[in-house]
């Protein structure tokens, strides 16, 4: 059991936790949620032992592993597959030290311990998990510092995930993720076989994937059973509880208090007097609802609405190089009150779409016809690279109106979220979700008819993302959003796209549907990889991946494989021959002969690898 007793923890002298209690049991699945700068990710510090606690203690099971997401992306020449199976330290060490034993009874512990692992299956586990996060057979096979950060950072939540700690803490894993890959995320911590605390203000993954709510509210923790809509309800009925308890103690203290300032100068009622006073010190003061009024997000009405369709796309080809466009023969039409939402892995051009509509990307062939005064807002997470650190987000505001009164440049300031002193705060000093209200504010400053939004809920809280949600809501132009979050999508969207294979489809179902299309795609992959990865029948796709592979490092990868697997099996041969190995330990004998069975076929396997790669050399070389 995880223990959070009585801690407390101050940061540069501001105290985020205060005397807080919370008890987590083995295999609970807990959402952690609170705004923006409460202490989550602080409170996680100091699980892993990189923060003290001021006071209190945190007890973690002593063989306990604690696995979390990296900071950092990792990087290097190593193949995603590789970085993966190294994140599982034990498996690493054991076949380190695999390659270099000579004693056969220690042979033997090695080769029964990777049995007890199901070190031999870690391979086909790993490519099911970096395949859920949205990379294919060939990206696999990459070197890790061939991808962007975003995608690296999804290795290392793969790699985190391979580990399987008994302890897995996961700061805003889908923050990385499509909607795709979040989907996949949901299922797998669902059924995740050990403890996990996730922060996350994805209303939909607290609903699908934990079945307890751990809170933290004005320095303390309080935990809650159930899914996150189960939460709000219960906290909701706490809080009214709490507000009517409170505003009878108020009453109890006013009255005390007036008895006492009547009567306590009167040698009669002395003692009354006295005995009052002491009660109320000994009243411990009740937390009443402390309202936490969220910010509202407004988008400016536009001064007109257009005639429709505002954008009509026909039959357009579009990407960044001629000889391979990302998508073609696009035709669709977009009407002055749609609400759209893109979905689609990332990767297949949901962003190119955008670019299109909004007139940054000009097609190669076809024509796009937009409205006449079509002003466009467009909202792009990677644009906070944009901002001016050093300036504020008043500063942002006056260079779009120079020669504006110095109140109504404050009004709009305001406008957007930003009121008082806020307004003068320097952007690297702002929250994320304080940058990505910046960001939407200025991406609509000027009303526009139409506005593109690509991953807006990156950073805001449930309560902003829930204002977000309202404000599109209330907005009379037209929408088009790329999101991971489903709340967002269900709650605005009325008309669902898919970007996929170079182009672009309305999509019928809901996203019920779309979800589990989405799972069962990719269980029938994660299927495909593990037990018929090398399977002649099914390689239209597969093949297609795998020639961004060439043929001659496959070989070498694969003649690699085949020399270690040999040498283990030499080894095991070594360990079976133990003359004493059947009397004196068959349990361990019986777990030998089943390693020797699993790394036969995974010898027959990589033979099978270096047979088809030899032939496509080859062919290719013919």
């Amino acid at each position: 059991m995880l223990s959070l007793t009585d801690i407390s923890i101050r940061i540069a002298g501001r105290l985020l936790i205060d005397h807080a209690s919370a008890q987590i049991t083995p295999g609970a699945r807990v959402g952690f949620v609170g705004r923006n700068g409460v202490g989550k990710s602080t409170l996680f510090q100091a699980i892993r032992g990189e923060l003290p606690t001021e006071t209190g203690t945190i007890a973690v099971p002593p063989r306990w592993r604690i696995g979390s997401l990296a900071q950092e992306a990792p990087d290097g020449p190593e193949s995603l597959t590789e970085v993966v199976l190294k994140a599982d330290l034990e498996r690493h060490a054991l076949l380190h030290e695999a390659e270099t034993a000579r004693d056969p009874h220690r042979i033997a512990e090695i080769q029964t311990r990777l049995v007890d692992i199901d070190a031999h299956s870690a391979p086909a586990r790993a490519a099911a998990i970096l395949s859920g996060l949205g990379f294919s057979t060939s990206d696999q096979a990459r070197s890790c510092s061939e991808f962007s950060g975003g995608w690296r950072m999804r290795v290392a939540l793969a790699a985190t995930l391979f580990a399987a700690p008994d302890l897995l803490l996961l700061d805003e894993p889908t923050n990385y993720l499509d909607l795709e890959g979040t989907l996949w995320l949901e299922d797998h911590l669902a059924h995740y076989p050990r403890t996990v605390i996730v922060i996350s203000h994805d209303r939909d993954l607290l609903d699908t994937s934990v079945d307890q709510i751990l809170h933290l509210d004005r320095g303390k923790l309080t935990l809650y059973k159930g899914t996150y809509s189960s939460f709000e309800e219960q906290r909701a009925a706490r809080e009214m509880l709490d507000a009517k308890h409170a505003k009878r103690q108020a009453d109890e203290r006013k009255r005390l208090q007036s008895f006492v300032d009547r009567f306590k100068a009167k040698a009669s009622k002395a003692r009354q007097a006295q005995s009052r006073m002491k009660m109320l010190e000994r009243m411990k003061p009740v937390t009443a609802l402390v309202t936490q009024d969220v910010r509202e997000i407004s988008f400016p009405v536009p001064e007109k609405l257009l005639s429709p369709p505002i954008v009509a796309v026909d039959d357009a080809t579009v990407g960044y190089d001629p000889g391979s466009p990302v998508l073609k023969r696009v035709t669709l039409r977009i009407d002055e009150d749609d609400r759209i939402a893109l979905l689609g892995a990332n990767g297949n051009g949901k962003s190119t779409l955008v670019k299109l509509l909004a007139g940054k990307l000009q097609p190669f062939a076809g024509k796009v016809v937009r409205a006449d005064k079509l002003s466009i807002g467009y909202f792009a997470q990677h644009q906070t690279d944009e901002l001016d650190l050093d300036g504020s987000p008043y500063d942002h505001v006056r260079w779009l109106m120079p020669d504006t009164p110095e109140s109504k440049i404050r009004a709009r300031v305001g406008a957007i979220g930003f009121t008082g002193k806020a307004g003068d705060t320097l952007v690297k000093s702002l929250s994320g979700g304080e940058k990505a209200r910046l960001l939407l504010g200025l991406a609509t400053f000027f009303a526009p008819n139409m506005i593109i939004l690509d991953e807006p809920t990156n950073h805001l809280d449930i309560d902003s993302r829930a204002a977000l949600a309202e404000a599109i809501n209330e907005f009379p132009g037209a929408v088009i959003m790329v999101s991971h979050d489903r709340y967002l999508i269900e709650a605005c969207a009325d008309r669902l796209w898919v970007v996929a294979d170079h182009a672009v489809t309305p999509y019928d179902g809901d996203l019920d549907d779309y979800r589990r299309t989405v799972l069962s795609a990719r269980g029938t992959r994660e299927r495909d990889a593990s037990s018929e990865r090398r399977n002649s029948s099914e390689k239209p796709r597969r093949d297609k991946a795998e020639k961004r592979v060439p043929p001659k490092q496959r070989i070498t990868r694969a003649e690699a494989e085949i020399e270690r697997i040999t040498a283990i099996i030499a080894k095991i041969d070594v360990a079976l021959a133990l003359p004493d190995l059947f009397k004196r330990d068959p349990k361990q004998a019986a777990q030998l002969g089943k390693a020797r069975a699993s790394a036969a076929s995974a010898l027959q396997r990589a033979e099978e690898e270096w047979l088809e790669a030899s032939t496509s050399y080859d062919e290719t070389a013919s």
